[in-house]
């Protein structure tokens, strides 16, 4: 009966005047015992007026000090309402033992009041636990009054209540059963008839119709129903036609969708994916052993639980293929994620065309170089022998262009070298300190000539490092030698080092112009330049940060650098360091 809502609700009824009649027995427990002790404490603290303790006190000096004081409390017995659960005592100040008392007791058990009297304050704590209350005064220096109270008229209180509370719960119970038995009735019998036309619904009838015959909350609810199984019958139209177009946007998508459940196994995979990958039976697919077949670091549980918001690239090469694989995951709520999307892109013509388009300039470079040669040879011949000045002004332009486009077409070999990963690195110990050293005495001339100050300070001891000493060199000059073409003149370049977790840092921090937040993504790219006029202005190709980047890189180091517009930059490089009898294991080469 309890599983159905008539005895659920005939339950319900129960135990609300149970919980109304517990509640308020408790309520009257709880104040009538706060009643009783406070009564209890203001009485006593009325009777020990400053008139009793005057009495007590000379008393207390007396030649028969126990007498008087006996003879003292039984006069004021009365106004402490001393009874037979009620009774003073004359204790000892230094041992609490009973001297005297209104009853026959010779021991009484010593109470935190006792305490508190013999230590000369006054012993007033109401305890609720205690079966009884109690108040200890200090008189002299020998005596303590203790007054003790049993409680039993407050249990006494208490124990009438409680039989009148028993007695109006059971009352209230059995009415509330009846009342509730029929009350529930004309609630659960509409809402039988409306499961029975729910599971009608269910099983695909859509023109099941309610009749409705009252104009309650269950009248409402039957309209409610009939409402709602029309709004089904066409949202489930509706979602028929969604999920025709869904399908065939899938099927004809130029891009590869796979989609898997949190248990890494595939719930949806379009033709597209299929043919990218080569798959046959994708049943068979488990997310983390498929990917790392493919040799993408990634796994599922990193998706979940690390990554959930994020939208991860990663880079994959099968069946002759270049693809971007785009992970992400996807959820039924804001609360719980229920697997990851994978979507592929073919990007195999792009990486070609990157491909052809590095060695044309590759190429390019090379072929170059030696007509670049002969022109600057010349120009310089001419120059010599040059008498007009205006002969020797465009001379001189000739020859300041075809060094730069030299220094452009060095760069661009060397970023080719990099690229084609045919670059000749040539590693060893040496001293990054020293390096450090070497490079800020030598550009502390350019930087005098702009009044600037070039400083550098080492933050901690640093071991050896293992690398190429003339990339490495070339690069931090290449940042320094930015900072102070960059920096107003009388600016401030800095610049630190130091050894932290197995790395070792270059910090090179400048008060120059600074870079706008919207070219920092772009300040590794080739070519780019933040500032395009200033930077040919000052003979720029573009190049030097990509190299640096890719020389870096060949290290198995980061570079990143942090900017504000108009307050300054920095740069910040590390490196790692690897074991000396392993010169092998610290770079990525």
């Amino acid at each position: 009966m309890l599983k159905g809502i008539q005895g659920k609700l005939v339950l319900m009824f129960v135990l609300l005047i149970l919980a109304v009649m517990l509640v308020f027995g408790l309520f009257l427990q709880i104040r009538i015992s706060a009643f009783y002790h406070d009564s209890f404490l203001q009485a006593m603290r009325q009777s020990f007026s400053l008139e009793l303790t005057n009495e007590l006190q000379t008393a207390a000096q007396s030649e028969d000090s126990l007498t008087e004081l006996d003879k003292t409390l039984a006069l004021y017995s009365g106004r402490m309402g001393i009874s037979t659960n009620r009774n003073y005592y004359i204790l000892s100040k230094k041992t609490a033992a009973v001297l005297r008392g209104s009853d026959n007791v010779t021991a009484l058990e010593r109470s935190d009041n006792m305490l508190a009297a013999m230590a000369g304050k006054t012993g007033d704590y109401i305890s609720q636990s205690l079966p009884y209350v109690d108040y200890a005064i200090g008189i002299g220096d020998n005596y303590i009054i203790y007054i003790k109270d049993k409680k039993e008229e407050m249990f006494e209180i208490m124990r009438t209540i409680y039989i009148i509370v028993g007695q109006a719960l059971l009352i209230g119970i059995l009415i509330s059963v009846v009342l509730g038995f029929f009350l529930s009735r004309t609630i659960t019998r509409p809402i039988s008839n409306l499961t029975t036309k729910a599971e009608s619904l269910a099983k695909g009838s859509y023109d099941t119709i309610i009749e409705v015959k009252a104009q309650d909350e269950i009248g409402k609810l039957a309209a409610t129903f009939n409402y709602m199984t029309s709004t089904i019958e066409s949202t489930m139209e509706a979602i028929a036609q969604e999920k025709n177009k869904l399908e065939t946007m899938f099927r004809y998508m130029t891009d590869g969708v796979i989609a898997f459940d949190i248990d890494q196994k595939v719930i949806h995979i379009n033709p597209a994916a299929q043919s990218m990958l080569k798959i046959a039976d994708e049943s068979t697919l488990v997310f983390d052993d498929y990917f790392k077949s493919l040799g993408v670091d990634i796994c599922m549980a990193q998706m979940l639980y690390i990554d959930r918001h994020a939208t991860l690239e990663r880079k994959l090469e099968t069946n002759g293929k270049h693809f971007n694989a785009y992970f992400a995951t996807f959820e039924t709520d804001e609360e719980k994620l229920s697997g990851v999307i994978v979507v592929l892109q073919d990007i195999t013509e792009a990486q070609q065309l990157e491909l052809s388009r590095r060695e044309f300039v590759a190429n390019v470079s090379h072929e170059l170089r030696t007509p670049l040669t002969s022109i600057k040879t010349y120009s310089e011949t001419l120059h010599a022998f040059a008498s007009g000045g205006d002969e020797k002004k465009f001379l001189e332009v000739i020859i300041r262009e075809v060094d730069r486009m030299t220094r452009i077409v060095r760069d661009l070999l060397a970023l080719s070298s990099l690229d084609s990963k045919k670059y000749a690195a040539n590693f060893e110990f040496f001293s990054l300190n020293g390096l450090l050293c070497d490079i800020t005495e030598r550009l502390s001339v350019d930087a005098a000539k702009r009044n600037h100050s070039l400083e550098y300070a080492p933050s901690t001891s640093m071991p050896d490092i293992y690398a190429d000493r003339d990339r490495i060199e070339q690069v931090i000059t290449n940042i320094i030698s930015n900072a102070i073409k960059y920096t107003p003149d009388g600016g401030k370049v800095e610049i630190y080092a130091g050894y932290l977790y197995n790395e070792v840092y270059i910090k090179i921090k400048d008060n120059g112009m600074g870079i706008y937040q919207k070219d920092l993504d772009r300040i590794f790219e080739r070519f780019y330049r933040a500032d395009k006029a200033r930077s040919r202005e000052h003979g720029g190709t573009g190049l030097g940060l990509a190299i640096a980047k890719n020389f870096i890189e060949l290290h198995g180091g980061t570079i990143k650098i942090n900017s504000q517009y108009g307050v300054g930059t920095e740069v910040l490089i590390k490196l790692p360091i690897p074991k000396k009898d392993d010169p092998e294991g610290g770079n990525a080469f």
